[in-house]
């Protein structure tokens, strides 16, 4: 459906994001890694329960919610299904970033959810984490990487994204049910995204 040009409304009780998908078909120079210290382990197979509380931690305050609030069965489906790898930033023993990356097309990589936690955002804990994702990504017999992000995400994750090497191709809006209102998030969530139902 294509939305006309100006001001469309959104019901009470919905979200709307602006999608920005991003891709690269060959692999960039690296960036150097910056000064600190955290590792990357790969979480094989990742307990639900780490999942839920890092992809929290991670992604409650940009409005993360398609992961929240579905059942075991659905999320572990996902999570260890084939062609899906999850990998966890560690920083003085603490898991504190989420890299799950999605090889199950053939000849791709989608880098389904990425994020540092908050007290790690700015510090180049994410520029070590994205070049540790496209080392995995571009170590495979992969002709294109992609992620999406949108105006929910950090406002800097979209110029993080081009500088790391990706370019944008496509822009979508997104309408959700606002899991605010339903508890899947807290209230407070997401506080640059205005609650309104």
């Amino acid at each position: 459906m294509l939305l006309p040009d100006g001001y469309s409304d959104i019901p009470d009780g919905k979200v709307a994001a602006v999608v920005t998908h991003l891709e690269m078909t060959e692999r960039p120079p690296r960036r150097d890694d910056p000064p600190g210290a955290w590792r990357l382990r790969k979480v094989e197979p990742p307990a639900l329960n780490w999942y839920r509380d890092l992809y929290r931690r991670v992604g409650e305050e940009w409005l993360w919610f398609t992961r929240t609030g579905i059942d075991d069965a659905d999320l572990g489906g996902r999570i260890h299904a084939p062609g899906v790898e999850l990998y966890g930033l560690v920083v003085d023993g603490n898991d504190e970033g989420l890299l799950e990356l999605d090889f199950s097309e053939p000849g791709e990589c989608q880098l389904l959810y990425f994020g540092v936690t908050a007290k790690f955002i700015g510090t180049g804990a994410a520029r070590f984490l994205m070049n540790c994702a496209l080392e995995i990504a571009w170590s495979r017999d992969v002709s294109r990487v992609w992620v999406h992000t949108c105006t929910f995400d950090h406002p800097s994750a979209t110029a993080f994204y081009q500088r790391s090497g990706f370019r944008a191709f496509k822009r979508q809006i997104e309408v959700a049910d606002d899991p605010r209102l339903d508890g899947k998030l807290p209230r407070d969530a997401a506080r640059h995204v205005p609650v309104i139902g």
